[in-house]
């Protein structure tokens, strides 16, 4: 049998080491709530009758389903990652665009919608609209830096 997610929610997080990019995405996790599971990534498909909900604790250790963009960087960078989401207008599912960069917020909002024109052109299809979700870090010096942003699946 298939696993087809019921319902997802949407989340970010970004945060500053002295010690190590990968220290910085950990805390990111944490900050995001997603920092004490097991996380699997996904493409970016939003499938039939999926519904978006409030962000869930989740157990510790959960296999954990989730598109997720992120970025890490050194002292003195601007770094941003984000997504975007919509759901289709006739109906039929929707779709999810993850990026990441070494630039503004702004920016990286332009490269999603232009992502999920893309997606849309593609397939033939129309969104309802459009939902970002984009962290943006200006790093400190003498730090690491990582910033992230998830759509996670429950099923």
């Amino acid at each position: 049998m298939l696993q087809m997610p019921k319902k997802f929610f949407v989340s970010s997080g970004k945060a500053v080491s002295r010690v190590s990019d990968l220290n910085a995405f950990d805390e990111a996790l944490l900050n995001a709530g997603i920092g004490e599971q097991n996380l699997v990534y996904v493409s970016s498909i939003l499938p039939i009758g999926v519904k978006q909900t409030r962000k869930t604790t989740l157990p510790m250790g959960a296999i954990t389903h989730c598109v997720l963009a992120q970025q890490r960087g050194g002292e003195g960078e601007m770094i941003s990652a984000g997504i975007a989401y919509g759901f289709r207008d006739d109906g039929l599912g929707g779709y999810v665009a993850e990026g990441h960069m070494h630039g503004t917020g702004r920016a990286l909002r332009e490269v999603l919608e232009w992502k999920m024109m893309e997606m849309a052109k593609l397939r033939g299809v129309k969104f309802k609209s459009l939902d970002y979700k984009i962290e943006e870090l200006s790093i400190p010096m003498d730090h690491y830096g990582a910033c992230l942003a998830a759509l996670v699946f429950l099923f």
